[in-house]
């Protein structure tokens, strides 16, 4: 788990959103942090509108994103609103944030259930391969010293947990983030969600450092801890980070080792991540850092 240790190209904008192409995607080389990476994270995402409406705020999100030129995109989750069809996705979602698509690693939320055309259907219709590389809704992929293991919390059942168990089994990288859509633990509208106790209790046994979420609205991180949420220094860090662009939830009840909560507030988190550990900002839609992570160590 993860140990708090003391924390030692400008894009054209017009009205404050970057404008491209879904086409138009990213071509640089991938942002890194030093001896490592960097990612860019956020769920809750595409209202459906674009840039040409004033109150839109997921090409603002992507345009954070474009800044960072991360190395890959993490999803946490509802992805396209409110139904998740794929026309949807196709007339929202990759007007914005398919610009990268390509280096994006999603995971399905809720709102990815209610498509008429069935279950995930405009969700897997539109990723592919890229939220199915095994065939699954759920799967894991290494970058440099870390192993990431993406699940999918609206099926945590125990075919996905026996998945997970031998995943983590199997692992040989010293760093493991996990992240799925409904949180464990939020102050958020929502709340906690119990489903993620069991793959929360495996990643904890295999000293796992990381977990983010969606779900709720809002930004929100916690100190470590474990799945019971008692403060364990040898526990999980979550990071709920669900302001990509949906409408704001508001905090309603403050959950135990929570550090910071941020609401009314759309942005994208930078994680970046070393050989040996992490930290992250969240960039506002404003440009502005809203706030910086402790530095952790990895076990």
């Amino acid at each position: 788990m993860a140990i708090p240790v003391a924390a030692g190209a400008a894009l054209a904008l017009v009205g404050g959103v970057a404008l491209w192409s879904a086409a138009d995607r990213a071509d640089a080389a991938p942002g890194r942090a030093a001896g490592g990476f960097t990612v860019a994270a956020a769920g809750d995402i595409a209202e459906k509108c674009t840039a040409s409406d004033s109150g839109c705020e997921h090409p603002r999100t992507a345009a954070l994103v474009r800044q960072m030129n991360p190395a890959f995109v993490i999803t946490m989750g509802d992805n396209q609103y409110d139904k998740a069809r794929l026309k949807d996705f196709q007339r929202y979602y990759d007007t914005s944030w398919g610009a990268f698509k390509d280096k994006t690693h999603p995971i399905a939320g809720n709102h990815e259930t209610y498509d008429p055309d069935g279950e995930l259907a405009g969700y897997k219709a539109y990723f592919g391969s890229i939220a199915y590389p095994e065939g699954k809704s759920y799967y894991s992929y290494d970058q440099g010293n870390w192993h990431f293991i993406a699940l999918d919390s609206n099926s945590l059942n125990s075919t996905q947990l026996d998945w997970l168990k031998a995943d983590l089994a199997a692992n040989s990288s010293k760093c493991v983030a996990a992240y799925w859509h409904h949180p464990l633990f939020s102050s958020g509208e929502h709340g906690n969600s119990p489903v993620g106790r069991p793959a929360w209790k495996l990643l904890h046994d295999a000293k796992a450092e990381l977990v983010l979420n969606g779900h709720d609205h809002h930004y929100e991180r916690f100190a470590p801890q474990d799945p019971d949420g008692r403060a364990d220094q040898n526990g999980i860090v979550e990071l709920l980070a669900g302001m990509g662009g949906a409408n704001p939830y508001a905090i309603e009840e403050v959950q135990p080792n929570s550090e910071k909560r941020i609401t009314d507030t759309f942005g994208v988190v930078k994680l970046n991540f070393t050989d040996t550990g992490f930290s992250w900002e969240l960039v506002g839609t404003d440009g502005k850092t809203k706030d910086s992570s402790p530095e952790y160590q990895c076990h």
